[in-house]
């Protein structure tokens, strides 16, 4: 019998989610992530990861990234984190 594949870890898809809020903020804002590095000062590269999920920010850089885009900090966060089982 083949193994189980391992759930989803809810810390990775709480950052997918979040950078999925992030990137779609960008682009409602017509910005691109090389626009959002010259207003932030946010390195182009740390932005593609945060929208992929591959790395976290910190809260002053999330607050950055709101006032760039012209958004509450909250619109870049899940209403419910994700979970990593359904219901």
């Amino acid at each position: 019998m083949p193994p189980q594949p391992l759930p989803p870890d809810p810390l990775h898809l709480r950052r997918l989610a979040v950078g999925a809020r992030i990137r779609e903020a960008r682009l409602r804002a017509n910005c691109t992530q090389e626009r959002l590095d010259d207003l932030t000062g946010i390195d182009r590269k740390t932005i593609s990861r945060v929208e992929n999920g591959h790395t976290t920010l910190t809260i002053d850089q999330l607050l950055d990234i709101a006032d760039a885009l012209g958004v509450s900090p909250r619109e870049l966060l899940p209403e419910h984190p994700p979970s990593a089982s359904p219901g």
